[in-house]
């Protein structure tokens, strides 16, 4: 189904992290990794990785976070900065001095966290339909999604104390995803995720892992007063039919990148949830654009 390929990583004892890259790196580019939203798959990225301009002009890498994808690792509890620090780790394994990070929704604020943690490291970041707060009541207000409540019935449907070795996500969780994340789809690719969503958490150890991503969205802390110390680039793509965090709170939130060289705000008219999928010639264009400058 992808061409994922694993390296090994010391982080937690060890992870196997995979990633996608669909050309031989060439040191002469500048590279851009690619960071998936929740549950998703570097899959995610297919349009970015068929575009021939984009993806001749720059080295693509889609990371797959912990608990997303073919990554494992022994441990049972991680974090964002766990996810953070691996992909960190990855980009250093595979001999990548600097790179800009795009992610969608939490590859969003991971954009942000491993700006944070090697800041010699990240030449731009481009977070997109995202929000830099917790799941908060602050957020709600401003009429992004109840992530809390929403996710936490998925954690006690996923929660059970005997092996589950026939688990797999059902289809009511994964037409949910992909809904909320798209908007509408057509039958074909509804088909192509499920399979994908399901094909990734088989068995008990894919029950333990979607139900630690879930724990992670859910219990996650907010970036508000971490933002001042990014000082790379920023691009903020955003869907105006995003579906989970509003436009409304994403102009706010550029706002506290006070240390960014820039910081801009870009609206994708009609744009989803997953907006690299809903409207990639849009985000393609504007992503290439940034590395263009900043390069």
């Amino acid at each position: 189904m992808t061409n994922t390929k694993t390296v090994r990583v010391p982080h937690l004892g060890g992870i196997d992290a995979a990633y996608q890259m669909p050309r031989e790196y060439d040191p002469s580019k500048p590279t851009v990794v690619l960071i998936n939203a929740f549950t998703t798959s570097s899959e995610l990225y297919r349009d970015q990785f068929d575009d021939e301009e984009l993806a001749g002009a720059v080295n693509l890498i889609a990371i797959e976070l912990l608990g997303h994808g073919q990554t494992r690792t022994e441990r049972q509890h991680w974090t964002y900065w766990d996810t953070a620090e691996m992909n960190l780790q990855v980009l250093d394994a595979l001999n990548v001095d600097r790179a800009f990070i795009l992610g969608t929704s939490q590859g969003g604020w991971v954009t942000v966290q491993m700006a944070l943690l090697r800041p010699e490291k990240i030449q731009g970041i481009i977070p997109m339909g995202t929000s830099m707060d917790s799941e908060s009541e602050r957020s709600r207000k401003l009429n992004c999604w109840d992530g809390p409540s929403i996710v936490a019935s998925f954690v006690k449907q996923w929660a059970n104390s005997e092996p589950t070795s026939n688990f797999e996500p059902d289809d009511a969780y994964c037409n949910a995803t992909i809904g909320i994340g798209l908007n509408e789809v057509s039958p074909e690719v509804q088909e192509f995720w499920t399979k994908t969503i399901k094909a990734n958490y088989q068995g008990e150890a894919g029950r333990q892992r979607i139900r630690m991503a879930a724990i992670n969205l859910a219990e996650r802390g907010g970036l508000h007063l971490r933002l001042p110390d990014v000082r790379c680039p920023v691009l903020w793509l955003h869907g105006t039919r995003d579906a989970v965090y509003s436009l409304a709170n994403a102009e706010e939130e550029i706002q506290l990148f006070t240390s960014s060289p820039s910081a801009d705000l870009v609206p994708i008219e009609g744009g989803a949830h997953f907006l690299s999928a809903s409207r990639p010639r849009e985000v393609n264009a504007a992503l290439l654009q940034f590395v263009k400058t900043h390069q």
